[in-house]
């Protein structure tokens, strides 16, 4: 078949070459990821209708190939471990590869990223991906929208959300979103780049209970969000202070809903300029439910002797909280360093040295030694 002079093509897996079926959405996932299936060789693909968002799709089928496991997929090497593509204009509702870019008077602008892992790591996997995405149960990929009263408007202006969260009230805005006012969403992201660091850290942890509220009825809007923040660090024309803790504080605010977005948080962690906001959103994180978290301690380990202070800092702040033993050489290293790192606690700035995080650190993981009562919370009275 073709279009012009442009052939549209069915779609096939790349690596055996069958043909595979639409990419769906399971009940078995959560709201806001993308659409996937599973080819018979044990690939697994994901779909990226804006064919902008590459690499969440492409972090999304590693962590599906590998039944879930975000550790297992942290630790595979491209070539070594498994092998990748990327089909570019995939159109979903005919479900055809379209070189030219538009069909049918559409434009086709998404993407389907396929992730086959090699034999041998398939066998530790057990295929558990491929199993599920092939059982019976799926949806089409299409969702409803959300129904919303035709007459609800925002009664939250923009000047109004900024000066509530100066004011560090956030009685109305929860009201906001428990009514499901999206606008709300919006205004306190847009806060996220102030450059007063107390007002962007009340306007990060406003915007993670916002966020929690609504998703309680509706999950969509908060996934769309969560996408938007990921993605707002592929243009550099975009100003994306304060989206990793944003992240971080929404995760953190509901985890069981969006925890599977801490393998975003994760990928950050090798980019020098924001490792910091990466380590402190994990933190967040760690503090409610360090073991959606343990996974990363291998990873987090060199960081204390990162040459950026805020990172040596939060690394022991997150390891503090993980009670990581294998952590206490490292935090030892460091407890005599005196470079401030800044935190948020119940809408005040908290100064701690990068000594006293790690001594307190070291603290917590004594606590929770075998034979230790308790753990305590890594904050305290001074610096």
């Amino acid at each position: 078949m073709s279009l012009g002079k442009e052939p549209v093509k069915k779609v096939s897996c790349p690596f055996c070459r069958l043909a595979v079926d639409r990419p769906r959405e399971l009940k078995t996932r959560r709201p806001g990821e993308m659409p996937a299936g599973a080819c018979a060789c044990g690939a697994v693909y994901t779909f990226d209708i804006t064919g902008h968002n590459l690499g969440t799709a492409f972090l999304e089928a590693l962590v599906l190939a590998c039944d879930m496991d975000w550790e297992l997929a942290s630790d595979l090497a491209s070539g070594e471990d498994y092998t990748d593509k990327i089909f570019e204009r995939y159109d979903a509702e005919s479900h055809y590869i379209v070189p030219g870019g538009a069909y049918e008077g559409r434009r086709i602008a998404g993407a389907l990223y396929f992730v086959r892992l090699h034999r041998d790591i398939r066998e530790v996997t057990g295929e558990g991906a491929a199993r599920r995405l092939r059982r019976p149960e799926p949806e089409p990929f299409v969702r409803a929208a959300a129904k919303v009263p035709a007459d609800r408007k925002s009664l939250l202006t923009k000047k109004h959300v900024e000066e509530l969260v100066g004011e560090n009230r956030l009685g109305p805005l929860l009201e906001a979103a428990a009514a499901q006012d999206k606008k709300v969403l919006r205004h306190l992201q847009r806060l996220l780049c102030s450059g007063d660091r107390l007002f962007r850290f009340r306007a990060t942890e406003t915007l993670g209970r916002a966020c929690a509220v609504m998703a309680a009825e509706d999950p969509a809007p908060v996934a769309n969000l969560l996408q938007e923040l990921t993605n707002s660090f592929q243009y550099s024309a975009a100003s994306n202070w304060g989206a990793l803790e944003a992240i971080g504080e929404i995760i953190a605010h509901a985890p069981g809903v969006f925890g599977g977005y801490i393998p975003v948080l994760y990928q950050f962690l090798q980019d020098e300029g924001l490792r910091p906001q990466a380590v402190r959103g994990l933190g967040t994180v760690a503090r409610v439910r360090p073991d959606l978290i343990r996974w990363t301690i291998p990873r987090l380990l060199p960081f204390l002797q990162d040459p950026n202070p805020e990172t040596r800092g939060c690394t022991a702040w997150v390891l503090g909280y993980l009670a990581a033993p294998e952590a206490r050489p490292g935090l030892a290293a460091i407890t005599g360093r005196d470079e401030t790192v800044w935190f948020h606690e119940d809408g005040a700035i908290v100064p701690k040295t990068v000594g006293r995080l790690a001594a307190e650190a070291l603290e917590n993981i004594e606590a929770q030694s075998p034979g230790k009562k308790g753990a305590r919370p890594l904050f305290s009275s001074s610096p």
